[in-house]
C-alpha cells in the first residue's frame, strides 16, 4: 500500500512501515513524545531503538491482526499509527489503535488519513472492534474518533499524571464493525 494524499498545501504518502524506517522511527517517536502531553510517554521514556523498531515492524508485518503505517512528507516520516492485535482467542476479534504526528504537521489531516486507512484495513481483515485511548483534554482527536464511529466506553479518572503534577482523565473508546 502506497497512497498519496494532498491537503492544505502538503503532499504526503501513507504506507506500511518497512525495515528501513526503523532508525528514523526511533528518533521521530522520541521527538513526538516531547512535543505533547496527550501521549503516554515523556520524551525518552520507553525508548525503542532501531533494533527494537526492526523487530516490531517484522512482527507486525507477519501478524494478520497488526498494521503499522507511516506518513511520509518532505522525504521524512512525520507520523505513524499502529493497530495491535493479540493472539489470545478471547481478544482475537479486536485491535488497539494508536497514532501520533509531529507537531509541525498537525492540521494537515495526516492523523485522519492514518485512522481512515486503519479502519479500512480492519474492516477488510474482519476485525470487529477497534479500541483506543485518548486524553480527555485532546478534544480534536476525540471528536475525530467519534466522527469515525468510535463511542466512549468509559473514562479512567486521574489516569495520567503530567509533568506539572496535574492529572488528566483518559477516555476509552471503541468502534464496533459487524461482519456481514
Amino acid at each position: 500500500m502506497n497512497k498519496r494524499f494532498d491537503g492544505k498545501g502538503l503532499s504526503y504518502i501513507v504506507r506500511q512501515a518497512v525495515q528501513q524506517d526503523a532508525k528514523e522511527l526511533s528518533a521521530v517517536r522520541v521527538q513526538i513524545d516531547g512535543e505533547t502531553e496527550y501521549l503516554d510517554r515523556e520524551k525518552g521514556e520507553g525508548f525503542i531503538d532501531e533494533t527494537g523498531f526492526r523487530e516490531l515492524i517484522k512482527r507486525d508485518s507477519e501478524h494478520d491482526r497488526c498494521l503499522f503505517l507511516v506518513a511520509v512528507a518532505r522525504n521524512r516520516i512525520v507520523g505513524f499509527s499502529r493497530c495491535a492485535g493479540q493472539d489470545l482467542k478471547r481478544f482475537s476479534h479486536q485491535v488497539e489503535f494508536g497514532v501520533c504526528v509531529l507537531k509541525e504537521f498537525w492540521g494537515y489531516g495526516i492523523g485522519k488519513r492514518l485512522l481512515n486507512e486503519s479502519i479500512v484495513w480492519a474492516d477488510a481483515a474482519g476485525i470487529q472492534k477497534m479500541t483506543l485511548r485518548v486524553s480527555e483534554t485532546n478534544e480534536r482527536a476525540s471528536a475525530l474518533y467519534q466522527k469515525h464511529g468510535f463511542k466512549i466506553e468509559g473514562i479512567l479518572k486521574k489516569d495520567k499524571r503530567l509533568s506539572d503534577g496535574t492529572y488528566n482523565n483518559t477516555i476509552v473508546m471503541g468502534r464496533w464493525h459487524d461482519r456481514k
